[in-house]
């Protein structure tokens, strides 16, 4: 296994409040993980303990390196988007590039105007004259520009339009992923982004519910569609959530082969939102 990210036993409490709780997985280089959680659940903590932000409890690796005590070493090869603009609103585009030509050893100047040209940012522009899209791809531009290991987004679209969010993912994917790289995204957009996902996690209440492959996902877990017998059947088989829709049952299994689901209605893969709502109530029974 060649890991990039490893953690066992990592916890961060604040008090009584347990934000990160007894967490373990690993990363493996290039793949593409989906954080996703609600409101509160420890994916901010948990992020800033991998950014060395916060020290906490537990073994934690990030590229072979204590996070908090080797942070500047680490830094050097982990990027990192935000949820918020961080960049001051008086500086002008050229002295952003500027500032970090100047502290990454790793930042092409040359890529990241390459990419601003496709773009409607001048570089005469400041900060605040441009919209909160054109400072999202202005992130990008510098980000992609640098040559680092992990690329670490926090809600990198929260708050975007439809068009920017699809334009921001296609040039992850088509001008920064490659199988050295490896992409870690929370978000609360799961439908946007479970096709590009390689694996997942579900953390609620700073507890992992899941960490798994996507393509082990699929094998794992079945969504019916029945009505009358079929779902009386089906109900027998110990569904872990059930809806109505249209009069029928919506059933979600785990572990149950779709050979024992045969004939009782239609059988389908569960969209990541489906199957995420369906463990956060399980895990609040």
């Amino acid at each position: 296994m060649n890991s990039l990210v490893t953690a066992r036993g990592v916890s961060k409490h604040f008090g009584s409040v347990r934000a990160v709780d007894d967490v373990s997985f690993e990363i493996e280089r290039g793949r593409i993980l989906g954080l996703i959680g609600p409101n509160g659940a420890g994916k901010t903590t948990l992020l800033k303990a991998l950014l060395g932000l916060t020290d906490c409890e537990g073994d934690l690796s990030v590229l072979g390196l204590d996070p908090f005590r080797q942070r500047k070493k680490l830094m050097q090869n982990i990027c990192f988007i935000a949820d918020v603009a961080v960049l001051p609103r008086w500086i002008k585009v050229s002295q952003v590039l500027d500032y970090v030509e100047a502290i990454h050893p790793n930042f092409s100047r040359k890529r990241a105007e390459e990419l601003l040209k496709q773009t409607k940012i001048k570089k005469g522009s400041k900060v605040k004259e441009l919209s909160k899209g054109m400072v999202t791809q202005l992130h990008l531009s510098i980000i992609m520009a640098i040559d680092a290991k992990l690329l670490v987004l926090d809600e990198p679209t929260l708050g975007l339009d439809i068009l920017f969010r699809k334009e921001f993912y296609a040039n992850l994917l088509n001008d920064y992923f490659d199988e050295e790289r490896t992409i870690l995204i929370t978000t609360h957009q799961v439908e946007e982004i479970e096709n590009l996902l390689t694996d997942i996690m579900f953390i609620n209440d700073g507890k992992l519910l899941l960490d798994s492959s996507m393509e082990a996902l699929s094998e794992k877990y079945v969504e019916l569609l029945a009505s009358g017998e079929g779902a009386q059947k089906a109900r027998g088989l110990g569904p872990i959530a059930e809806n109505q829709m249209f009069g029928k049952s919506v059933m979600l299994f785990e572990g149950v082969s779709r050979e024992h689901l045969e004939g009782l209605g239609e059988i389908r893969i569960p969209s990541v939102a489906d199957l995420f709502v369906a463990k956060i109530k399980e895990a609040r029974k």
